[in-house]
């Protein structure tokens, strides 16, 4: 191979015309911009999960204890109506599943809301939102807001427990938000904002607020499990939010192991069964016990409660 000699006259040759030509850039739908979606969207699932999965933990776990709390007002434990954590899982997932639908209907709703503004405005409103989310003090006094609004459920527990008459119903008033808000941002305005200043402590943060968000929500679930069970144990008849968290309101006439009708076959309220033995509740009596399940037929079995009189109380019987 030979190379043309170098002459000193030959034109000079830039250094941009050695290198190789530059890639012409994808077009708009092209590779990169799917590389752009796929990691947006991972991103958008990891923010989500990060605050969804801590909530349901906590849900999970205070509406076992809403359990208890209903299970209580008969005078047994869950475990002795054969409720176990495989059993309530199975019920509490037809609770956790409405929730979520709920709540992705509303979070979707708020998106096309704050979008919709968005296009109004030209652009004033994402501004404003993105200059936002630069003050960490503010994101910090949000958050701690949200997360002293969330001891609301909890607040309202504790005074129904300690209320003088506990089928007295509380309701939430705008102040007791305020004050609520307020303590929460005393708490955890420092710690929030601390939290903040590495990616992990922000990570933390919504795990943190995701988890008393559940809390908050598992409360005040916890509260009307505890009205609904008392409307059972008063008046016979289930609530929907009941039904919503499988409470079962079985009813049936029970009869000896001969076929012999017991309890002048009256209507009994069968709240479970466990190790050979029924867990059952006389509303007329309004009284709760045991009976073997050998030496005991159910006849007549529904999952909705016997007619009776208009202004029926449980406990006629007794009185």
């Amino acid at each position: 191979m030979t190379f043309p000699p170098y002459t000193q006259n030959s034109p000079s040759q830039e250094i941009s015309d050695l290198l190789p030509p530059a890639e012409a850039e994808p077009a708009e739908g092209g590779p990169r911009q799917e590389d752009d979606d796929r990691v947006g969207v991972l991103d958008l699932l990891e923010k989500v999960g990060s605050v969804v999965v801590p909530l349901g933990v906590t849900l999970y776990a205070l509406l076992y204890m809403g359990y208890q709390g209903m299970y209580a007002i008969f005078g047994i434990t869950p475990e002795q109506a054969g409720i176990d954590q495989s059993v309530l899982l199975g019920r509490l997932l037809g609770t956790l599943l409405p929730l979520l639908i709920l709540g992705a209907i509303v979070v979707g709703i708020l998106i096309s809301l704050g979008w919709l503004l968005n296009v109004i405005t030209r652009g004033l409103v994402g501004r404003a939102v993105q200059r936002t989310r630069e003050q960490p003090w503010i994101i910090a006094a949000l958050a701690a807001a949200w997360a002293g609004a969330s001891y609301l459920g909890w607040m309202y527990f504790v005074t129904a427990l300690d209320a003088a008459d506990p089928t007295a119903k509380v309701s939430v008033e705008a102040s007791d938000v305020l004050v609520a808000a307020g303590i929460g941002v005393l708490a955890y305005l420092v710690p929030f904002r601390l939290l903040r200043r590495k990616p992990m402590g922000r990570a933390g943060l919504k795990v943190l607020v995701g988890a008393l968000t559940g809390i908050g929500l598992g409360y005040l679930l916890m509260i009307q499990m505890i009205y609904g069970a008392i409307a059972v144990l008063e008046k016979g008849e289930s609530t929907a939010l009941l039904d919503a968290v499988g409470f079962q309101t079985q009813w049936a006439k029970l009869q000896d192991s001969s076929g012999k009708p017991l309890y002048d076959s009256r209507w009994m309220m069968v709240l479970g069964e466990r190790e050979g033995g029924y867990a059952i509740y006389d509303c007329d009596k309004a009284l709760t016990f045991r009976k073997f399940s050998e030496s005991t037929i159910l006849t007549e079995v529904q999952m909705w409660p016997p007619d009776r009189k208009k202004g029926f109380t449980c406990g006629s019987l007794a009185e």
